[in-house]
């Protein structure tokens, strides 16, 4: 196995009926294979071999995108919602569900937000992950309704997790991250759009937050008042418009098929969405509305005054709105982790993503999303990638979205979002452009090593913010501020930038 030349899973999976069929054992999973590997490796029975780590992690699509992906879950507590379609479940936070993955880790760890980070960091290391850089998602209905006491105690502890060690305040967890061997790039917390505050925001940068998950569901007040949603358009514009000039990430989640809408409202919805300089999100999570026992919604489908959408219909929705997102938004997840036994009403497929992309691939149709794009495992060269540049208005500022693509466009290496705020409310952002996210993606270069060919460590990060500084100082921006993770900030501070406040800021040659 160490002397093949290219090793994907059906080399492994046929090394291994082999060898299990030579030595009349049960065939070894791959976990197990990585142990061993690992173990001849620090004896010295075998030189590390980068193909056959590779070959060996299972489901290398966790760290493809160039991060370590953490999530852990809030204990239950009462939501301010009172949502048609969301269940109510005892033990578990609203609108989850106790058979969801990752509910059902928080339920093992008794939502102990230390333990559900250190049984995450593990199981991705013994499944052949690289765990330096992680982003830590923290789901559990709406988290500005919860205690402040609690947000501050539920972070600090996710952070002794990461650094494997107690400590006695928030603040010095959040230092020791910056050199931890598992270090947070960046955190992210989901909310309703009527909770957000600038007080909010100030207090969420506080606790180390650089991206926020917005319930926003629909842009049709007809359609939110129908279902409950208790919030409306104008809450969503505000919010945006303020986590967008406190630098934040924007992360809308949508659900189409809801109770007042149909087909045409949806791909409409979705096409204002980018239209509309209002909206603009970076990020979209689709969660077509299915029915399940325990919430209201269950109850008009009983009484077939509710239909919710077919495969079919959705497959076709899903399309269309694929075909036209732009390149600058990133659709991370396209359901929810809801089991298909728990969905009475609607399409009960679970790889939505596979299935949708299988379809469009039969009318050549493609999806320009960042993730339908980002390099994964091909290899980079400097020779082959080239520069491009978006120009667009968002929220009341202008947004450039900076990237290194192949010439063609079909392969994306890395990018930044620079914004142009219109005005502040945050005295240490005061006459500063804003970098609110950098990302190079590919296979996870662990901190302080290269890879060869890698998309990480190539310096293409270095590279777009030489560009970004460029492009600030010929508007006439004499400070550029970044709304740094901070276990990422010992890499800021080597392209000179300094902590002021919350944000990592740097003083721009006129």
């Amino acid at each position: 196995m160490n002397r093949q030349k290219a090793l994907d899973d059906q080399k492994v999976e046929k090394f291994k009926r082999e060898y299990a069929a030579a030595s009349g054992m049960a065939c070894p999973t791959k976990m197990k294979l990585l142990e061993t590997y690992r173990r001849m490796v620090s004896k010295r029975e075998m030189k590390p071999n980068e193909l056959v780590e590779r070959a060996l992690t299972t489901r290398a699509v966790r760290t493809l995108s160039g991060v370590a992906i953490i999530s852990v879950l809030m204990k239950p507590y009462p939501c301010p919602g009172d949502c048609l379609f969301c269940p109510t479940e005892s033990e578990v936070p609203k609108s989850y569900s106790p058979n969801e993955p990752a509910v059902m880790r928080a339920l093992l760890c008794k939502y102990d937000p230390y333990k559900q980070v250190q049984m995450r960091l593990r199981a991705l290391r013994l499944t052949g992950h690289d765990t330096s850089k992680c982003e830590l998602i923290i789901i559990g209905a709406t988290f500005l309704a919860y205690p402040k006491q609690y947000q501050r105690h539920f972070i600090k502890r996710c952070f002794d997790g990461f650094n494997g060690k107690y400590y006695s305040t928030l603040a010095v967890s959040l230092k020791a991250n910056e050199k931890a061997r598992h270090r947070c790039i960046g955190m992210s917390v989901e909310t309703r759009p009527d909770t957000v505050t600038r007080d909010e925001i100030k207090r969420l940068r506080e606790l180390g937050v650089t991206r926020m998950e917005l319930g926003v569901q629909h842009i049709d007040n007809r359609v939110l008042q129908k279902n409950r949603r208790q919030h409306t358009i104008a809450d969503t514009i505000r919010a945006t418009r303020l986590l967008k000039d406190a630098g934040f990430k924007i992360n809308y989640h949508m659900m189409p098929g809801l109770l007042g809408s149909n087909d045409q409202k949806d791909i409409a919805m979705f096409r204002e969405l980018f239209r509309n300089p209002d909206f603009q999100p970076d990020l979209l999570k689709i969660y077509p509305c299915t029915v399940v026992k325990n919430s209201d919604l269950y109850r008009l489908w009983k009484q077939r005054k509710y239909r919710p959408l077919s495969t079919k219909r959705l497959t076709d929705l899903i399309i269309k709105i694929k075909a036209e997102l732009p390149r600058y938004v990133r659709v991370t997840r396209l359901i929810r982790d809801i089991p298909s036994h728990e969905i009475v009403g609607g399409s009960k497929v679970t790889n939505l993503r596979q299935f949708v992309h299988r379809e469009m691939e039969k009318t050549d149709k493609r999806c320009l999303c960042i993730r339908c794009r980002e390099a994964r495992r091909r290899p980079a060269k400097l020779t082959e990638i080239k520069l491009f540049e978006k120009k667009y208005p968002a929220s009341g500022g202008t947004e450039y979205f900076l990237t290194y693509e192949n010439k063609s466009r079909t392969i994306l290496y890395a990018f930044v979002r620079l914004r142009f705020p219109e005005e502040t409310f945050l005295p240490e952002l005061k006459d500063c452009a804003l970098v609110r996210e950098l990302h190079t993606y590919g296979q996870v270069v662990p901190v302080g090593q290269t890879g060869r060919r890698a998309a990480q460590h190539l310096g293409l990060g270095r590279r777009l913010m030489k560009k970004a500084e460029q492009i600030a100082q010929q508007a006439g921006y004499g400070k550029m501020a970044i709304i740094s993770g901070v276990g990422v900030r010992e890499y800021y501070r080597w392209l000179g930038y300094r902590l002021r406040g919350t944000y990592m800021i740097k003083k721009l040659k006129p």
